[in-house]
């Protein structure tokens, strides 16, 4: 089938942007940009190393590759206003399975950033299957939420769970037969809290985060990048961890090790000012201070820094290219 029909089959299928002047179809597309400035990210998604055909159906990967890219807006403080998808697949792949991921993308959009659209991308061949999307988002007037924003005295908080997505591909490389659907649902087509990127923002965050690669990775980034320490409420930790467990039926410390350790997430991590309420949905995780003279910064929970481990792609990888 030509390339031409493919894309015909697919248009149809796909959400449309708001921001839309030209839309799929030229060499371009062309958005409106009511702020001035947009904020941009991009992520993708390589069959073997982040996702597999049999465990993921493709709705779920359609949806997987939107939600990872409109969280990372989110984080921004900006409302998602478009997204570029290219798709990269084996030559016998059947243009259902195409149809499929353009119904996840559909899905993601109408549910998590009404408005939001899919204006452009490409198609090609691969060994593999690789889906690489990048998004676009207005920030409405605000001040991005920047990692480097964090100060002394602010409250950590999250908005969505941690754990789910790393219990969930525990559950999946084990083989279990009948993965908890909550730990399923959150690894395979996470459903982030795309919302409150922008709500935080107006409420007066300082800086957030898109939790992608574990929740002491991504905080430990906040305070590299603020020069400042995030210290976790240990007490906090080990009740939410609780009640996690008992939840998905594993044991608390399996269950704490997955929220602090776990990746993919995309739950939303903020510092607030501490005299400022906390927006509905949030938990409290802890506070931030200032490094001590000759301390660097660093997360750290019960007295103790902890070690920044979290998901890694790169791990194991020598640098060489086969």
């Amino acid at each position: 089938m030509p390339e031409s029909a493919i894309l015909a089959s697919i248009f149809p299928r796909l959400p449309h942007s708001d921001f839309t002047i030209v839309g799929p179809g030229d060499d371009c597309a062309v958005m409106r940009a009511p702020d001035s400035r947009f904020v941009i990210t991009t992520d993708m998604m390589v069959q073997g190393p982040d996702f597999r055909l049999e465990w993921s159906t493709p709705h779920q990967l359609g949806i997987k590759a939107a939600a990872t890219n409109l969280a990372d807006v989110a984080a921004m403080g900006a409302v998602p206003t478009g997204l570029v998808v290219s798709i990269a697949a084996p030559p016998e792949t059947n243009v259902s399975f195409l149809e499929a991921v353009a119904d996840g993308f559909y899905d993601a959009c109408l549910e998590l950033a009404p408005g939001c659209g899919v204006v452009g991308g490409d198609l090609s061949v691969s060994s593999v299957v690789v889906i690489s999307v990048s998004a676009f988002g207005d920030l409405e007037g605000r001040e991005p939420l920047l990692r480097s924003s964090a100060q002394p005295g602010d409250v950590v908080a999250v908005c969505g769970r941690l754990g789910l997505a790393g219990l969930g591909l525990e559950e999946l490389f084990a083989g279990t037969q009948d993965v908890h659907p909550l730990l399923r649902a959150a690894q395979l087509a996470p459903w982030p809290p795309i919302s409150q990127g922008k709500a935080v923002a107006v409420a007066g965050a300082r800086a957030a985060m898109d939790v992608s690669d574990s929740l002491v990775m991504d905080a430990g980034r906040i305070a590299h990048a603020s020069n400042v320490v995030i210290e976790l409420d240990e007490a906090v930790i080990d009740g939410l961890a609780s009640r996690l467990a008992i939840e998905v039926g594993v044991d608390a410390s399996h269950a704490r090790q997955a929220m602090l350790f776990g990746g993919e997430d995309h739950a939303l991590i903020v510092t607030f000012p501490a005299e400022l309420p906390l927006p509905p949905g949030f938990d409290a995780l802890g506070v931030v201070r200032a490094c001590a003279t000759g301390e660097s910064p660093h997360v750290s929970m019960g007295g103790a820094a902890i070690a920044e481990n979290g998901w890694n792609p790169f791990k194991g990888w020598n640098g060489e290219l086969s």
